[in-house]
């Protein structure tokens, strides 16, 4: 039988008995014979005891359990920090992902079942359920999925209410379960992008018919020497081809925009349709209620569909190919002149394949005739 584990006012009499029986002519040995321990356990609690009384003793061994269980309570709460850190990536709602996360816990930091349901503050019995499939869930669940591919913008709530007066007997909760489960959500409601559609749904861009029918305009990136940023806005008309301006700066924000429309729609008047893509500059509110009220439409691409704008591409690459990779900028007045050049060399003379090789805007009289004319 295992002998019993001495308390600390034990061990304390224990040292002051073989203190007295040395101080009377016996060796160590004899006195830690006579009182049932080995010379080596008398001198580990001479040195964990020596000196103190049986309260100072009693209070050391509190303080040691105290220790111990402060150490435990600390890797506890250190294990539970780094659980809590590993399920941080998500939310759990659904009971279905909070038990799968109690199984995970367990396995992964071999915690009992009572801890990890604790920490997630997830009730065990909700941890032990299990789910009954219904003999009818494979119907019903073909019946959501062709209601859900038949009206898009409802949401569960309404198709739970076309399934009941279909006749299913089946709750909110249920159907939103399974619309969860199938991944089925309504679409975000699309702002109108002024575009005309048919009946099946398709999308039909909105193609030039004449001068001022349709301009676009879009922004090109550049630098100047120094490695300091320039930005370009390019306008033209869709039908023309002819490049009706380019803006060069530092910066250009949605004022900038509305100034450089502002200086064309002067000499060239108002467009029926304004097409763009969806930067912030393009897309403001001053820019839409200023293009309303002079009587233009908005037309705005597809967010990742720069083929919508694809007159306007097709110009940024001749730009980007003709002339900016071709040139460095050591100022900005050296890119607005050298760019206008450009620019009225591209309306005037430059030949364009989609107008059978003639210039957007031809002059009345080109400058190669006069120098011919002059010569002759």
């Amino acid at each position: 039988m295992p002998k019993k584990r001495m308390s600390a006012e034990q061990i304390v009499l224990l040292l002051r008995q073989i203190e007295v029986q040395t101080g009377q002519g016996k060796t160590v040995q004899v006195a830690c014979r006579e009182a049932g321990i080995s010379d080596k356990s008398y001198y580990r609690y001479r040195k964990e005891y020596g000196g103190l009384d049986m309260d100072q003793a009693r209070r050391l061994k509190e303080l040691e359990k105290e220790n111990n269980r402060l150490k435990r309570l600390v890797a506890d709460l250190s294990l539970e920090k780094q659980i809590l850190k590993d399920v941080a990536g998500g939310k759990l709602v659904s009971p279905e992902r909070r038990r799968q996360t109690v199984t995970r816990i367990r396995e992964h930091h071999h915690l009992s079942e009572r801890h990890a349901c604790r920490l997630l503050s997830h009730p065990r019995g909700t941890q032990r359920y299990t789910a009954l499939a219904r003999e009818d869930e494979d119907k019903l669940t073909h019946a959501i999925l062709a209601l859900a591919s038949n009206y898009g913008r409802y949401g569960y709530r309404r198709i739970t209410a076309l399934l009941q007066a279909a006749g299913w007997a089946v709750g909110t909760d249920r159907v939103q379960r399974i619309w969860r489960r199938e991944g089925l959500k309504v679409p975000h409601k699309q702002k109108p992008k002024g575009r005309l559609w048919l009946n099946d749904g398709s999308c039909i861009r909105l193609r030039p018919e004449r001068r001022n029918h349709v301009w676009s305009y879009d922004f090109v990136e550049a630098q100047t020497h120094d490695g300091r940023k320039l930005r370009l806005m390019t306008l033209i008309d869709e039908f023309t081809r002819e490049c009706l301006a380019i803006r060069v700066a530092r910066r250009i924000n949605g004022l900038g925009v509305l100034e450089t429309m502002a200086k064309v729609m002067m000499a060239r008047g108002v467009p029926e349709h304004v097409r763009s893509d969806n930067g912030p500059e393009m897309t403001s509110k001053a820019v839409r209620n200023w293009l309303a009220n002079v009587g233009a439409q908005t037309l705005y691409i597809e967010p990742g569909s720069p083929w919508e704008n694809g007159y306007c591409e097709s110009f940024n690459s001749k730009l980007r190919d003709e002339l900016l990779n071709g040139e460095i900028f050591y100022s900005l007045k050296e890119a607005q002149i050298i760019v206008k050049q450009w620019r009225h060399h591209y309306n005037t003379l430059r030949p364009h394949s989609a107008l059978g090789y003639k210039p957007p805007a031809p002059q009345t009289i080109q400058p190669d005739k006069i120098h011919l004319d002059h010569a002759a």
